[in-house]
């Protein structure tokens, strides 16, 4: 079987009142904007090298992204004693079995649902310490929203290189 990924619907409609709600919509759609830049493609065309010498990858960026979920909102943020979810450091970007594409996706979805509950009970103001620093809730949205943002500009290109496909 040649696992497909799915159409995706991004969230749309008047923007919400509150910081709070405003924050989530920007993330949910651009989180989203990530799963459209790979629906309709196989896991083998998710895992395809499109612009040597780089190693980045369709199916590399939403294992980079589930990692980066889970280790900002539940590790981080909640901690949750939760392991590393690719264990080794690169295994995001350089392990890709595309095979495992259906698995991988699922994943992603998955650490969604598990790093929304980690925050929906906080505060944007709630702070854990990082590296030293003490960090915000609200910090981890802003810098959810611009890394998938900055990310999805590289599936953007990775896409049109695969298939000629483009836009928002």
């Amino acid at each position: 079987m040649n696992w497909t990924a799915p159409e995706v619907e991004r969230p749309e409609g008047p923007l919400p009142g509150s910081e709070r709600e405003t924050l989530q919509l920007f993330l949910d759609w651009q989180r989203a904007t990530l799963l459209h830049k790979c629906a309709g493609l196989t896991g083998g065309q998710l895992a395809e090298r499109t612009v040597p010498p780089s190693g980045l990858t369709l199916l590399g960026l939403i294992r980079h992204m589930t990692k980066v979920e889970r280790t900002w909102f539940r590790q981080r943020f909640a901690d949750e004693p939760v392991n590393s979810v690719f264990g080794e450091e690169d295994a995001d970007f350089g392990q890709l079995d595309p095979a495992r594409a259906a698995a991988d996706y699922a994943r992603l979805t998955q650490e969604w649902k598990l790093a929304d509950a980690a925050a929906a009970n906080a505060s944007l103001d709630d702070t854990f310490v990082h590296r030293g620093e003490t960090l915000s809730l609200r910090f981890i949205y802003l810098h959810m929203i611009e890394e998938y943002a900055r990310h999805n500009g590289h599936a953007d290109l990775i896409r049109e290189r695969i298939d000629g496909v483009t836009g928002d």
